[in-house]
């Protein structure tokens, strides 16, 4: 009977070293993470399970309503297989990056402050790094592994004098789980192609435009109503327009534009614009969709002291609208971004080689238009214009870009019940080869439109964009003048639009005009652009207007014609105003 006692004893040894009974202490290291200079008002949780070897950490703040392509992240370590797993859980699918612990780029000061406590210390892309671990757990936990393998359990992690991660508190439990790693981690990625899949998928992107040609010869579409998702030729096939369906966003996302071109034959620099055409539905009022379809000259028109006519520059009522429809006024097109092509980039390329000097593929502009989103949720009208008289013209790509930053998704909050855009002025001719006349009219006029602001009105900022143009020596596109802006008759704002560094642009530019003195005509200064940019737009704070009815006038000393060329000024200018 003792024997058989004795067999017993041994197999139940046995059946506890398997881990058939017996049961593992599972260690929760909570840490709170504090945002950088928020001086410990700004915390998330952090959550470290420790079993044995392995480590699980996650951060315990997930979002109610995520945005689209948020990825639940989980970090495993494993201090036995010197490995680390980077996990990201989808809706639809998981990713896992796996490296390792050890960190033999990264050089460790370290100090012993007690006989339980040490401190490491390194620099980090010109951060003071400092990590504080405890022996007195008698385990290993470090909630932050791609460091490297330390002994015992991170008490704190400090950057630049700051805490950054702090260990708040330790609870244990048996577990019957011998394992945190499993082996089920789905499609193993590297890291770098992981951090593409993550921006992909968080970037919400609308593609208007790809690969289209902008050039003239192409015949205008007998249409009335603009189809969506098709792409149509107008101007001659100067111009081309689409009509597409935008989210509507919560009010954090920035939205960028992305602009990419390339000669397709022409080789001159020349003016572009993305815009779009607020009211496109309006079928009471007319809209500068109906200049588009027909002719500039069905939209509401003013005449200058120099007789000629221009045509859908400022809000107005045309004829026909005075008699049937006084109420409803013409609103010209917002400015998306003012750009310019550069001396024949991509077709050209091949044409002149020059000593250090490789040339660019194509030019690719990008601007942030987040102060314009209330024109860009629903249904919108866009267009992309570039003045040529070539047969091959220019290629464009045109997508919106909009980027979160906060994980939730808080539609109530969207932009377009904050704010609303008011477009006052834009002698930009989009459709210049239909016959829609350039700027010319601040050579002998200033421009005056009206405005109303309401008890409700805040934040108002005036957006403005402006560039001169005249292509010789006296032409206003090579000297500097000064743009006046009125607000209720007293002049409020002055603003010189000058580019002098559009020598950094030269290898967009392979066809510029080379000189005897070593420059290039692309190098030369310009008045607010460059060939192979865009132009920034200016912003004029207007917080102390009164509600009621207003006037902006801008008035610039455009130069006179000479050597068979004009002057022209291409201006546009909206209100941002917040509710």
């Amino acid at each position: 009977m003792r024997n058989i006692g004795l067999i017993i004893s041994i197999i139940g040894a046995l059946f506890l070293c398997k881990g058939v009974y017996a049961q593992e202490n599972l260690r929760t290291f909570t840490y709170f993470s504090y945002d950088y200079d928020s001086d410990h008002t700004d915390t998330n949780k952090v959550l470290v399970e420790q079993l044995a070897s392995q480590l699980r950490i996650q951060n315990n703040n997930k979002p109610q309503n995520p945005i689209p392509g948020f990825a639940e992240e989980v970090t495993l370590a494993d201090y036995m297989t010197d490995s680390i797993y980077y996990l990201y859980k989808y809706s639809d699918s998981s990713y896992y990056v796996a490296s390792s612990m050890t960190r033999e780029d990264i050089k460790w000061d370290t100090q012993i402050i007690d006989s339980k406590t040490t401190r490491y210390t390194t620099s980090i892309n010109s951060n003071r790094i400092e990590l504080i671990f405890t022996s007195k757990e008698g385990v290993d936990a470090n909630p932050l592994p791609y460091y490297g393998k330390f002994k015992g359990t991170m008490k704190q992690m400090v950057r630049n004098g700051l805490v950054q991660l702090e260990l708040s508190g330790v609870s244990k439990q048996k577990s019957k789980a011998k394992r945190l790693i499993t082996d089920n981690m789905g499609v193993r990625k590297g890291s770098r192609e992981m951090s593409n899949i993550k921006r992909e998928r968080m970037i919400i992107t609308t593609h208007v435009f790809d690969n289209e040609q902008i050039c003239w010869g192409m015949e205008k579409p007998t249409v009335n109503e603009i189809p969506f998702d098709t792409t149509l030729h107008y101007a001659g096939g100067t111009l081309i327009l689409k009509r597409i369906m935008m989210p509507v966003l919560p009010k954090h996302y920035q939205t960028f534009i992305e602009l990419r071109q390339h000669s397709n034959g022409d080789a001159y620099d020349r003016t572009g614009s993305v815009f779009v055409i607020p009211d496109a539905n309006e079928r009471l009022k007319p809209t500068f969709l109906d200049a588009i379809i027909g002719h500039p000259d069905s939209l509401p028109t003013i005449t200058g002291r120099d007789g000629q006519k221009y045509q859908g520059i400022v809000p107005g009522i045309s004829l026909m609208q005075k008699y049937y429809y006084s109420s409803f006024v013409y609103e010209p097109i917002v400015e998306l971004m003012r750009f310019f092509t550069p001396f024949g980039v991509g077709k050209y390329n091949d044409r002149v080689k020059l000593d250090g000097l490789d040339w660019e593929n194509e030019t690719l502009y990008k601007q942030e238009v987040t102060e314009l989103k209330p024109l860009l949720e629903g249904e919108v009208l866009i267009g992309v214009f570039i003045g040529n008289y070539d047969g091959g013209g220019h290629k464009v790509s045109l997508d919106i870009k909009s980027y979160p930053n906060d994980y939730e998704w808080n539609i109530d909050d969207k932009s377009s019940l904050n704010h609303r855009i008011v477009p006052l002025v834009n002698t930009c001719n989009v459709l210049e080869m239909a016959g829609q006349n350039y700027g010319k009219i601040f050579g002998t006029d200033s421009i005056t439109v009206h405005f109303y602001i309401s008890k409700n009105d805040s934040n108002i900022t005036l957006r403005y964009i402006s560039t001169g143009h005249g292509g010789w020596g006296g032409g206003d596109e090579f000297n500097p003048k000064e743009n006046e802006i009125f607000i209720d008759g007293v002049k409020r704002f002055s603003h010189t639009p000058w580019r002098c560094d559009c020598g950094r642009y030269r290898e967009w530019n392979p066809v510029s005009g080379n000189f005897w003195n070593g420059l290039s005509s692309s190098d030369y200064s310009r008045s607010g652009w460059c060939p192979g940019t865009a132009t920034q737009p200016v912003y004029f704070n207007l917080n102390d207007l009164k509600p009621g009815n207003h006037t902006m006038t801008i008035a610039i000393p455009q130069g006179k014609p000479m050597e068979g060329g004009f002057s022209h000024w291409n201006v546009s200018a909206s209100l941002i105003i917040e509710k």
